[in-house]
């Protein structure tokens, strides 16, 4: 090593050393850290170097360098910089500006250090498994990372009163930014298995031609009504392929009403995985109207009643969310479907959404002959719905619990939300508030059919 490369990285190592023990909250100095642009510039480096190892340490592999994250990483660093700057001019000592830049760059491998340890199993396969361990765990390193930083702060500044407030504020929106709208993005991307690409996909010609006749074979399996018999025909919508859980559950409960609702030869799935490609119809929402058309002509619409299940993402705009790579999926808004459903001619229906923000649908929704039942209410998110699960958090309260106790739709919704509530509490996680709106001349046509299939009641 030359002589001038020597004092450069022996500068790293000390900054190194000196960030730890910042972010550990160990006893360090202003004066142990090497401050010069140089420094500043190597740890920048050394860091996208300790970010680049992280991800292929987890991705593994063979993989590729993911260049188009490049320019977000390297856009911390003008970020750092001007909220350094910020905070030095209100301290009113501008030659705080690259020791405080300095200092928050050399703490930064340490939390790498940290992510990746969490992210090995079987501790990262244990904080995946909940959504809330997840969660608990970034707000932790966003609190961690929000000391550090006012320590570095209160380190080289010391307290100046209001001015340190002002400082310390700016640091706290530093972080903020980082953390929610400019997070460090991934660098490295591990290579597809070989068995991937024999994964089924809509693309493939022979299933995409498939899906035409896999819709007309479904509906024309469906059984017409009985005259004088109130049958109820069930409509199950996974439209989200990219998580297996929603095919999961829609098959799961699919069953369940199969044999305990006895709608076997009336009930329809709609899904789209790539497991499901050749078997079941894809879920689109030109499929969706076709559908229920054609149940709108099956069904006696002074009879019969419709149950509709729909389970996928939502967002705040209060769109569910259509999903089946490669193709381009018109999204399904509370307008829309309300529109689709109209044009159907079904008049008594049973409408459960179960999705984040899908309270938004029940106003689209409501009238006198329809029950309507969300997993949330229009503002706030609904969970479980990671890849792996059988059933979302609504739908284990409402249909693998509550409907395996009672023949009450309504019933089986107030012991769902109870038991939403329980676990949401448990796991503090904001509440999801289930919503039901009943109709007032569907009441006794619930009623009715509950005692079709507990007569004893």
């Amino acid at each position: 090593m030359s002589s001038v490369h020597a004092p450069l990285f022996a500068g790293l190592a000390r900054n190194l050393l000196s960030g730890i023990r910042l972010a550990l909250f160990l006893p360090v100095k202003p004066s142990d850290f090497s401050v010069s642009p140089g420094q500043f510039a190597l740890l920048v480096g050394f860091n996208a170097l300790v970010a680049l190892g992280g991800d292929l340490v987890q991705q593994g592999w063979p993989g590729m360098l993911n260049a188009a994250a490049l320019p977000v990483l390297l856009s911390h660093v003008p970020l750092l910089l001007l909220a350094c700057l910020l905070a030095a001019s209100l301290l009113g000592r501008g030659e705080l500006l690259l020791p405080l830049a300095v200092a928050l760059c050399a703490a930064e491998p340490l939390f790498e250090a940290v992510t990746l340890l969490l992210s090995v199993d079987p501790l990262g396969a244990w904080i995946g498994a909940q959504p809330v361990r997840t969660l608990s765990l970034v707000y932790v390193f966003i609190g961690w990372w929000l000391a550090v930083a006012l320590r570095a702060l209160w380190l080289f500044g010391g307290w100046r009163g209001v001015r340190t407030v002002y400082a310390g504020g700016v640091l706290v929106l530093m972080v903020g930014v980082f953390a929610f709208f400019v997070p460090r993005p991934q660098l490295w991307f591990a290579a597809e298995e070989s068995g991937q690409a024999d994964t089924p996909s809509v693309a493939d010609e022979s299933l995409f031609h498939l899906q035409p006749r896999l819709l007309e074979e479904a509906l024309a399996q469906l059984e017409p009504e009985r005259a004088g018999h109130q049958d109820l025909y069930f409509l199950g919508v996974a439209p989200y392929a990219s998580e297996d859980v929603f095919v999961r559950e829609v098959m799961a409960v699919r069953q369940l009403f199969d044999e305990r609702f006895r709608t076997a030869g009336r009930s329809l799935v709609l899904a789209n995985s790539p497991q499901t490609l050749a078997e079941l119809p894809v879920a689109t929402a030109t499929n969706l109207r076709t559908a229920l058309q054609h149940l709108g002509r099956v069904m006696n619409p002074e009879e019969d009643m419709l149950f509709l299940f729909i389970t996928t993402h939502g967002d705040e705009r209060h769109e569910l969310a259509f999903e089946l790579p490669p193709l381009r999926l018109q999204q399904l808004t509370p307008a829309v479907l309300s529109r689709i459903l109209a044009d159907s001619g079904i008049k008594w229906k049973v409408l459960v959404v179960s999705a984040c923000y899908s309270g938004g649908f029940v106003n689209a929704l409501r009238d006198d002959y329809t029950l309507v039942i969300t997993a949330a209410d229009a503002d706030s998110p609904s969970f479980g719905c990671e890849s792996g699960r059988d059933y979302t958090y609504f739908g284990q309260a409402f249909f693998a619990e509550a409907l395996r106790q009672t023949f009450s739709f309504v019933e089986a919704f107030d012991r769902a939300r109870e038991r939403i509530v329980e676990w949401e509490r448990q796991e503090r996680l904001e509440p999801s508030s289930p919503q039901i709106h009943i109709g007032t001349a569907i009441r006794p046509r619930l009623a009715q059919l509950e005692r079709q299939y507990n007569p004893g009641r």
